[in-house]
């Protein structure tokens, strides 16, 4: 078919890892892995080189992810140019992009943009970490140094954490996912009805299939395939991280890996002469924003991963039957829950909820995963030509979604569906900081902090509004509740003590 000389193509992919206990172990900075990665994007291109890129965007490292950030090993104070630079390139622009997980889809779909309305015809995106390698040299004597003093032009668009990280979370220790997630997956199982036992089993099962699809790919930091049981089996390797989460539930944060991604104009790739059996097409996506999680409707489902996957496949006027593999951004159960039940997609779908073996076990290589899986979904989209691949990515607490549907068949760039003004219009859940009087339990969770476990609430009162809440650890009977009986739902007495919210059972 013919097709406009200005569409966007993917043209090229490349991902690298290493392991420290590889025999070639080199501890390679996240310059050096994104620079191979992107070296390999350009021979899967069939190019030794470019002799003109417009654009090189960087995905920001997890260990420069908020201000206070510390990168243990030095970092190059230009990401991006510092990769390009390896690869003897000058591009015309370079940017350092925001936190969150929706990244890369989310770049694929900017920089595919920029190229149908012809601003561009070429953009590299590239990503990677090295935090194995950093927190295993950390404060030793033989530790590598990874600082570089590039500088040069970049757009650096800050942190954009706002939303996902308030000074009232914080107040009560939810600074990290996993009991930001945990709150989640307890509000799902609450508004199911299943008891931890019955719960705990379904999200085994869920992720005892993403270690198979990880055993096998070459690239997985954990590459090991788990049995359901095995997975939600508290032992002490196994610990429990943030009830309802034993570690190997958990996305892993012990990388190294690197992912690009070469996009260019159909006119540039045929002037490069890049096969066109290499060519892959973005025939539809969609992006979504929720708001902070205590306003949300409901806590147990996302709106905002709904309104993108379904926008993503309008966009690319197809049905969730008419996808051939998908790859769900998988850091926790619910993260991947949340999609399919947007999809209504069975956990044991068939097709697998995977291609590169989910963030556990193939790695939660920081903001940069879902590179990865796009990787992965154009290697499937060639392998099977006509297919298509769905990948969704996930940013912060299910925050930011991104979702991008892949194939060789040719098809005019899409400009996408935009669902934001429709999830503006749904109304909010109200939040307050304080409250004193009677509430009752909607979700919590569990956690270890400074040597004791800490019990932390999520509570709505009768007025509707939703609060933070720490457990009273001089409560044993809430205490005993929280480890190991049924709190959803039960009354608890709130009072207000410096700032923070103490809770027993009313």
């Amino acid at each position: 078919m013919t097709i406009n000389p200005s569409t966007p193509v993917l043209v090229g992919v490349g991902q690298v890892s290493e392991r420290l206990d590889d025999p070639d172990y080199r501890a390679l900075s996240a310059v050096d892995l994104g620079a191979a990665a992107a070296r390999a994007a350009l021979a899967d291109a069939g190019l030794a080189s470019l002799d003109r890129l417009d654009l090189v965007v960087g995905v920001r490292q997890f260990e420069v992810s908020h201000p206070k950030a510390v990168a243990p090993l030095g970092r190059s104070d230009n990401y991006p140019r510092s990769v390009t630079d390896r690869l003897d390139l000058e591009p015309g622009h370079a940017v350092y992009d925001v936190v969150g997980g929706d990244s890369p889809q989310r770049l694929v779909a900017e920089a595919g943009a920029r190229i149908a309305a012809g601003e561009i015809d070429s953009a590299l995106l590239v990503g990677s970490e090295a935090m194995s390698t950093a927190r295993h040299f950390a404060d030793r004597d033989d530790a590598p140094d990874h600082v570089e003093h590039r500088g040069g032009q970049l757009e650096d668009r800050g942190y954009e954490i706002e939303d996902m990280i308030t000074a009232s979370q914080v107040r009560y220790g939810l600074v990290g996912p996993p009991p930001q997630y945990a709150l989640l997956e307890h509000a799902r199982r609450g508004r199911l009805g299943l008891s931890r036992e019955s719960y705990a089993k379904t999200m085994g099962e869920l992720f005892a299939p993403l270690s198979e699809v990880a055993a096998d790919n070459p690239h997985s930091a954990a590459p090991t395939a788990r049995s359901a049981a095995e997975l939600i089996e508290v032992t002490p390797k196994n610990r429990m991280v943030a009830d309802p989460y034993p570690r190997f539930l958990v996305a892993r944060d012990q990388v190294n890996q690197g992912a690009a991604v070469l996009l260019t104009s159909v006119g540039r790739a045929r002037e490069l002469g890049i096969d066109e059996s290499r060519w892959v097409f973005l025939h539809g996506h969609a992006k979504a924003r929720a708001p902070r999680m205590v306003e949300r409707p409901d806590m147990g489902e996302s709106q905002t991963a709904t309104a993108a996957l379904r926008g993503a496949l309008d966009s690319a006027g197809v049905g969730v039957e008419d996808i051939d593999c998908f790859d769900i951004y998988s850091c926790f159960p619910v993260a991947v829950f949340a999609a399919c039940d947007a999809l209504d997609l069975a956990p044991d779908d068939p097709r697998g909820l995977t291609l590169t073996g989910g963030l556990p076990y193939f790695g939660g290589a920081g903001n940069n995963y879902s590179m990865h899986a796009i990787a992965e979904a154009v290697d499937r989209a060639r392998r099977t030509p006509g297919s298509r691949a769905l990948v969704a990515a996930n940013g912060g607490i299910i925050s930011k979604y991104a979702v991008g549907i892949y194939s060789t068949e040719p098809r005019e760039w899409q400009p996408g569906v935009d669902p934001q003004p429709q999830l503006d219009a749904v109304p909010l859940v109200e939040s307050v900081d304080e409250y004193d009087g009677e509430a009752a339990v909607e979700t919590f969770t569990v956690m270890p902090f400074a040597g004791t476990e800490m019990g932390i609430l999520v509570c709505r009162n009768d007025a509707g509004q939703r609060f933070f809440a720490q457990a009273d650890p001089a409560d044993e009977q809430l205490t005993e509740l929280l480890a190991t009986g049924e709190p959803l739902g039960r009354r608890v007495a709130v009072t207000t003590s410096d700032g923070r919210n103490l809770a027993r059972l009313a």
